[in-house]
């Protein structure tokens, strides 16, 4: 996300008609047909009918090279329009099996900034419901509690053979002793972070968030849902298992990676390989945060002090010792837990009636403050409604957001629509305006959409409000969001043409 500069208008018409001439001789325009239909699928020996793209579960992978245009035409055959797909459904739990991988490669005669693959392979994780996600949202929300467990994990769609009667419903991959393969890992899980490694072999994560990182290497890999790392691995001559483990509460996801070469007599085993951490240790989840840089060196920080920060933390809505007739589990960030609204928050900015539907009071600091990570306060209360925080076009945003121990310490996977930002620092404990950005990483740090607040702590994070529009930000943990640990940015219009938000096109239907 780099600040561009502003070219006087001849000048940057004539680079942009140059630009043009070159893409044209290097990109192509992709085309693809998503029709949301519904389709029987079988899994834990019994049949469901759920929503799918193409009738596909997981949906179909979208490549494309670096510069590609790509068209998605989007045709619902299901009974209700529930949601925009891209590439998940974002409507209540509907990405329980609306979800897909996206493939951007490089350009054509631009290397891997490290050594080539052999073969790449997206590897999806998800869970599995037997009964229907849609009801069990309904009956959490109808009785103030928390959502039943699922009843699988899966990887590419499939269980594994530790659960019952899924031993043919297993991903299995043939892999060549010796070749490196570029595995391309996406959590699509609605509530857990899983753990990754393949048995016996260890992992160099080459790419976060779709931007290069300084590769590093781990034996075990965290992944938070909607933050897709890469990575590369190259098979021994023994059987590699592929390991997904989840938290003590569920059965792990397993699969196998079937070597096409016979395995030596001395690498052959019949013991079951160590899967991953059980549980979610401190070490285990937070060692891949520390190693992650940026793979360029560039120092960015605000040109001038941010002209709005924040430091939102997770709340509860009213007494929440356990849902009751009164009480009810919520969510809330700097004590708001937002409530969306009838009317789309972008279409109320664009037409300037935007008087009950939202507000623009959204409170930039925690309305009161306390020892974030210790002895939970007695007032748990939290305040519903739909505020939005506004910043001006080109503002730089340095962003604080800090976890609480209110019904217990947890990990939070924040998600920011329509920005890249920079990651510079993540602690335990709470965050110290004094002498925490002292430690602020200004040289490498890691580029990313989709960052984990530690269970316990706080992370930093800085971008440029450069994209102006209403943009959502949420944790991507799924029973969060419906809780209402979700805000919105509205982002003015510059002064420039290019800088201020599009009309919507003619034909775009009315809600």
């Amino acid at each position: 996300m780099a600040i561009s500069s502003r070219l006087p208008a001849p000048c940057y018409l004539l680079m942009a008609t140059l630009m043009l001439l070159i893409i044209q001789a290097q990109s192509i325009t992709r085309h693809y047909d998503f029709n949301v239909q519904m389709a029987n699928v079988t899994r834990l020996c019994a049949s469901k009918s759920i929503v799918t793209v193409n009738g596909e579960y997981p949906g179909p992978t979208l490549v494309a090279r670096e510069g590609d245009r790509v068209l998605v035409r989007v045709t619902n055959h299901v009974a209700h329009n529930r949601g925009t797909l891209w590439w998940h459904a974002h409507i209540s739990w509907l990405r329980a099996t609306v979800y897909g991988a996206i493939v951007i490669l490089p350009k054509l005669g631009v290397p891997y900034p490290f050594v080539a693959p052999h073969k790449e392979i997206p590897v999806l994780f998800g869970e599995w419901w037997r009964a229907d996600t849609e009801a069990l949202v309904s009956q959490a929300l109808r009785t103030g509690g928390a959502p039943n467990i699922s009843d699988a994990f899966t990887i590419n769609g499939l269980p594994g053979p530790l659960y019952n009667c899924c031993a043919k419903d297993t991903f299995k991959l043939k892999v060549e002793p010796g070749k490196i393969y570029l595995l391309r890992l996406i959590n699509a899980a609605l509530n857990d972070e899983l753990f990754f490694s393949v048995a016996n072999h260890t992992l160099t994560i080459v790419e976060v968030d779709a931007v290069y990182v300084k590769p590093f290497t781990v034996k075990t890999l965290i992944i938070s849902p909607a933050r897709p790392p890469t990575c590369s691995s190259q098979p021994s001559r023994s059987i590699p298992r592929l390991t997904s483990t989840c938290p003590p509460r569920h059965t792990p996801s397993s699969g196998l990676a079937r070597s096409t070469t016979p395995p030596s007599p001395a690498s052959s085993s019949t013991t079951t390989p160590t899967p991953p951490p059980s549980q979610a240790s401190t070490r285990t989840c937070h060692s891949s945060s520390r190693l992650c840089r940026g793979s360029t060196t560039r120092a960015w920080s605000p040109t001038s002090p941010p002209s709005s920060g924040a430091s939102p933390h997770r709340s509860t809505r009213r007494p929440c010792q356990g849902p009751t007739n009164t009480t009810q589990l919520a969510a809330a960030i700097n004590n708001i837990s937002l409530v969306l609204p009838s009317t789309a928050l972008l279409q109320s900015h664009f037409t300037g009636k935007s008087r009950g539907v939202y507000g623009s009071n959204f409170p930039v600091m925690p309305l009161s403050q306390f020892n974030y990570t210790g002895v939970s306060p007695n007032n748990r209360n939290v305040a519903t409604g739909t505020k939005l925080l506004v910043l001006p076009f080109n503002a730089t945003v340095e962003l604080v957001m800090q976890d609480t121990s209110i019904l217990g310490i947890e990990s939070h996977p924040l998600h920011l629509h329509g920005f890249n930002f920079f990651v510079v620092g993540q602690r335990f404990g709470n965050y110290d305006p004094v002498n925490d950005p002292m430690r602020f990483n200004l040289v490498d740090p890691v580029e990313r959409n989709t960052v984990n607040v530690p269970a316990g702590g706080w992370v930093a994070i800085r971008f440029l409000a450069d994209n102006p529009v209403v943009w959502f930000m949420h944790c991507h943990l799924e029973v969060h969001t419906t809780w209402g640990l979700r805000m919105a940015w509205l982002v003015l219009d510059g002064s420039l043409p290019n800088q201020k938000l599009l009309p919507p096109p003619s034909d775009l239907p009315k809600c």
